[in-house]
C-alpha cells in the first residue's frame, strides 16, 4: 500500500492577490513602519566646572577653620565668647532701667553695716529687705502687688535669674528671724550683705 499523491494546489490568482495586499496596506489599524530608535543624548560634561567647585569646597573649609582657631584663641587669652559677652550685656542695659543705683545701694549698705556693728544683725537684714522691695516697687510698679509676699517677688520672672536669687536668700534669712525666732548671727548677715550685693550692682544682672 502506498501513500496517495497531494491534490495539486490551485494556480494563484494574481489580481485577487494584488487587491488582498492594497486592502491590507489600506488598514490604518496596522502598522507596518516602526518607530526609529533615537540615541540617548550625552550625559552633560561637568568635567570644565570640577575645578572651581573644588576651590570653592577648599575655601569653605579654610574660611571655617580660620573662625574656630580664632575663637579658640579668643577662649584660650581669657576673652568671653562673643555671643555670651553680647548677651551679657543686653541682659545688663534690661536691667539698668530699674535696678538700684549704685550710689544708693552702696548708701544703704552704709546704714545697714551701721546695725550689724552694733549685733542688731536682724534689723540690719530687713532693712535691706524692705528697700530693696521699695526699689523694685518704684521702678516697676505693676509688678510689686500688696499681696504678695517677699517670696512671690523673687519668683517674678522680670528679675534676672541671678538677682533673684539674691533677693530670695535674702528674703529667706528675714523670714527665718521673724516667724522662727531664731536673731541673725554674724555669719548669716555676711551672706545677706553678700546677696544684697549681687542683687543690686551690675555684676549680678549678667546671664
Amino acid at each position: 500500500m502506498y501513500a496517495k499523491p497531494p491534490a495539486a494546489s490551485a494556480p494563484v490568482d494574481g489580481d485577487a492577490f494584488a487587491a488582498a495586499h492594497r486592502q491590507l496596506l489600506g488598514d490604518a489599524s496596522i502598522q507596518f513602519d516602526l518607530p526609529r530608535l533615537e540615541p540617548p543624548p550625552p550625559p552633560p560634561d561637568f568635567s570644565g566646572s570640577v575645578p572651581l567647585l573644588q576651590g570653592f569646597f577648599w575655601i569653605v573649609v579654610a574660611a571655617i577653620v580660620l573662625v574656630l582657631l580664632y575663637l579658640i584663641a579668643q577662649r584660650l587669652s581669657g576673652a568671653e565668647w562673643p555671643w555670651r559677652r553680647r548677651a551679657e550685656e543686653e541682659g545688663e542695659a534690661a536691667g539698668a532701667g530699674w535696678r538700684p543705683e549704685a550710689g544708693e545701694a552702696r548708701e544703704l549698705l552704709g546704714e545697714a553695716d551701721a546695725l550689724a556693728a552694733q549685733g542688731r544683725f536682724s534689723e540690719a537684714a530687713r532693712l535691706l529687705l524692705f528697700r530693696s522691695i521699695g526699689d523694685i516697687d518704684s521702678r516697676r510698679p505693676d509688678l510689686v502687688r500688696p499681696a504678695l509676699t517677699s517670696r512671690d517677688i523673687a519668683a517674678l520672672e522680670a528679675i534676672p535669674g541671678r538677682p533673684r536669687s539674691a533677693f530670695l536668700a535674702i528674703a529667706m534669712l528675714v523670714e527665718r528671724s521673724l516667724f522662727a525666732e531664731r536673731p541673725l548671727a554674724a555669719g548669716d548677715w555676711r551672706d545677706c550683705r553678700a546677696a544684697y550685693e549681687d542683687f543690686a550692682f551690675a555684676e549680678g544682672w549678667r546671664g
